[in-house]
């Protein structure tokens, strides 16, 4: 995730170990004792990334439980966010006053059945993913970047979007995708200025599809 980031966002990636790591009193009590165990591992990755993302950012590596919605609830004057897919976790952190919000996303790279690609695209997108170069499974980088522009939107307007509220282009020579939020769900918002474009990131590699966002500061 570095590469899709900007050097003010700290950003870190789970190793081997990170999976069974230590979580904090806090944490563990969002867990609960009847987790399963992937749900263990990934929650357990999750958090030892971010609490590592806020050292290197200069913030205490302070405990990170889960808010209502299951989101994490960072430290006062922090921006967040955490992804995870199977063998693959990340966390990135960034100073409130410098980014306002940050998303990103991990999936595995591959094909969508047809339910879920009725699930998450629009017809506009759709057309567009069958005009992209062959190769690549650009619905599945369609998935992750809407998924990104949904963490990036949930911490300013603390509502979620469905799949069909944000059309996303996908550029493939620069690697970037823009998203632009539907009016009726602007028009809806419980703030007087939700974002209604996030321009993010895209790369596909090593079998994953990554993406991620940041809005600056108004």
């Amino acid at each position: 995730m570095r590469d899709l980031l900007p050097p003010e966002v700290a950003v870190a990636v789970a190793g081997s170990d990170d999976w069974t790591g230590e979580l904090l009193p806090a944490e563990r009590a969002c867990l609960g004792e009847r987790a399963v165990e992937s749900r263990q591992r990934d929650f357990t990755a999750g958090r030892v990334c971010a609490r590592r993302a806020l050292t290197r950012l200069g913030v205490p590596a302070v405990a990170l439980p889960s808010a209502p919605d299951r989101s994490p609830v960072w430290p006062a004057g922090v921006v967040g966010t955490i992804t995870h897919t199977h063998g693959y976790c990340a966390a990135a952190a960034a100073r409130a006053d410098q980014v306002r919000s940050v998303g990103m996303d991990a999936e595995q790279h591959r094909e969508l059945n047809a339910g879920v690609r009725r699930l998450i695209g629009l017809p506009e997108e759709w057309d567009e993913c069958a005009r992209l170069p062959a190769g690549v499974s650009w619905p599945a980088v369609l998935f992750s970047a809407k998924e990104t522009v949904y963490k990036v939107w949930h911490p300013i307007v603390g509502t979620w979007l469905d799949f069909h509220d944000a059309l996303v282009e996908l550029d493939p020579d620069s690697g970037l995708f823009t998203a632009r939020i539907s009016a009726a769900r602007l028009d809806a918002a419980p703030v007087p200025d939700p974002p209604a474009t996030i321009t993010g990131r895209f790369a596909v590699d090593a079998g994953l599809v990554r993406t991620a966002a940041i809005l600056l500061p108004r």
